[in-house]
């Protein structure tokens, strides 16, 4: 008889083997299908690589960003100019930097819960607070009793991982409690342009502070350029500050690109949300005819379905059949696995193939 609360050394195993997502990120080849980054497979505008000067860019840049970005930024957000932007290596850098220029204390967020924003406020010496989405969206009721003595918010729609999005209703009635409040809403808007059921509704108020990135929008992951948006000038300059003894600036052939793909006809982002939604209408009816239960997304690119046996799932489908999938655990969804369908309608149905012959085998 083992001592209570031990773990036998198949358990131990298995934790020590599924420690987070970094196990995962860039893994391909080999027959592996990966429901696991999202990170889309589309190619980018051919816009975003015309003209690079590569030679030229090879240089150190303007901490803030280079001025002809933030002013083409500037132009998609009325009443901004140029100084209330700060271009960053991706959306993660951007938020990163937020919650360490606003200050210490406690900040609100969703659960389930993008897996890196918990990280991100701990290495800020800020405090998460819960609360917990109904459907995978926010309870207005249970959102004003917790957001008291917050110092921020974190909204996330559509999110990573639900995709969900949230009513005009609902981001309009947070506006007003965070005004009321003065409380920071830091609204992480990367899906902003990947939305299926309604145009974006941007949150506003002097206490809002956008991030976003051209990852998602323009499929450029790699290029790591985001950006945040505050009409605050101290966090501009907080921020600003960090990064010059930290990553210094941003990828100047990454601006570069993310600059052009600023000039992108607008038929290109609509035909690839044309594409995401056939594959969301495809990865959703084929989940729900093999009777497992998840929300239907609104946009972004994921899925959360509820899965017996989560972590033996994750590493059994992994070892054993070669498809990625990412533990619900990592997102504050314990009984839940994550899959993006950032991948071919092809491949789609092969994992799936493989998932089901699991399920029924188990």
């Amino acid at each position: 008889m083992r001592p209570e609360g031990a773990q036998d050394k198949g358990e131990d195993e298995s934790k020590s083997r599924l420690s987070g997502p970094s196990m995962f990120i860039g893994k391909q080849g080999n027959g592996i299908i990966s429901f696991g980054s999202g990170q889309p497979d589309l190619p980018p505008p051919r816009e975003a690589i015309s003209n690079l000067k590569i030679r030229s860019d090879l240089r150190y840049g303007l901490i803030q960003g280079e001025l002809p970005l933030r002013e083409a930024l500037a132009r998609e957000y009325p009443g901004s100019t140029a100084d209330n932007f700060v271009v960053t290596n991706g959306a993660s850098e951007a938020l990163d930097l937020v919650f360490r220029s606003i200050g210490k204390g406690k900040v609100l967020l969703g659960k389930p819960y993008y897996y890196s924003y918990v990280p991100i406020l701990g290495f800020a010496g800020l405090e998460p607070v819960f609360t917990n989405l109904q459907d995978g969206r926010i309870d207005l009721a249970d959102f004003q009793e917790k957001v008291k003595g917050c110092k921020a918010v974190l909204i996330n729609s559509p999110s990573n991982p639900t995709g969900r999005i949230e009513s005009m209703k609902t981001l309009k009635e947070i506006e007003k409690i965070a005004r009321d409040l003065r409380v920071y809403i830091v609204s992480d808007e990367v899906y902003k342009d990947l939305i299926y059921e309604r145009e974006n509704y941007m949150i506003k108020g002097e206490h809002v502070i956008t991030i976003n990135s051209f990852s998602k929008t323009y499929c450029m992951c790699g290029a790591r350029v985001g950006y945040f948006w505050s009409s605050d000038p101290q966090v501009v300059q907080r921020a600003i500050e960090m990064k010059t003894h930290t990553s210094m600036n941003t990828s100047l052939v990454g601006q570069d690109m993310a600059l052009n793909a600023m000039s992108t006809p607008k038929s290109y982002v609509e035909k690839q949300k044309a594409i995401w939604k056939t594959r969301r209408d495809f990865i959703y009816e084929r989940m729900r005819g093999m009777g497992l239960d998840l929300w239907k997304p609104e946009g972004a690119f994921y899925v959360l379905p509820k899965i017996k046996h989560p972590r033996r799932f994750v590493l059994d489908m992994y070892n054993k059949h070669k498809v990625i999938t990412y533990l619900g655990e990592w997102f504050g969804a314990p009984d839940r696995v994550r899959f993006s369908y950032a991948l071919d309608v092809k491949e789609i149905d092969e994992g799936l193939r493989r998932v089901e012959k699991y399920l029924n085998s188990r």
